[in-house]
């Protein structure tokens, strides 16, 4: 008896949560299961500085809460594309960022308005992440509990 009524009121409780607070938030494709914390790095300029800037952050992050517990993404838009360029010189510090879970996100609105003006192909780094649009990208994270951060 004291065990159906324990099943009992546990059922009604659960029933009065939420369904959103009952299941596992979807978050963003490729998201840590477990992350608690959501950040992405906004890159826009062509900056040697800027790029060396936004992978130590990333490393950064990731060494303060571990890969299991924070998500990040990178997202380059503009002049800030040519991190991911394939014969970037930190193509190496991408990929070990890569393995740790950091995602890199490239514009290819950007990457088709570099190939109209060369006329030729864009290098990209076989593991960019292709985005239609870099700001669009960033709008959908945030609406996912991201925090936009500009190094």
């Amino acid at each position: 008896m004291i065990g159906q009524r324990l099943y009992l009121a546990l059922a009604i409780g659960l029933a009065s949560v939420p369904v959103a607070a009952q299941t596992a938030s979807p978050g963003v494709a490729g998201e840590p299961v477990f992350a608690e914390h959501r950040l992405t790095l906004q890159l826009s300029d062509k900056s040697p500085d800027k790029e060396a800037l936004v992978l130590s952050v990333a490393a950064n992050v990731l060494k303060a809460y571990g890969p299991d517990k924070v998500a990040i993404e990178v997202v380059a838009f503009g002049p800030g594309v040519d991190l991911l360029s394939a014969d970037n010189p930190n193509k190496a510090l991408i990929e070990s960022l890569i393995v740790q879970g950091v995602r890199f996100d490239v514009c290819m609105n950007t990457v088709d308005t570099i190939e109209r003006k060369t006329g030729k192909p864009f290098p990209l780094n076989p593991h960019a992440q292709k985005v239609v649009a870099g700001v669009e990208r960033i709008i959908t994270l945030a609406e996912h509990g991201y925090v936009t951060v500009r190094p």
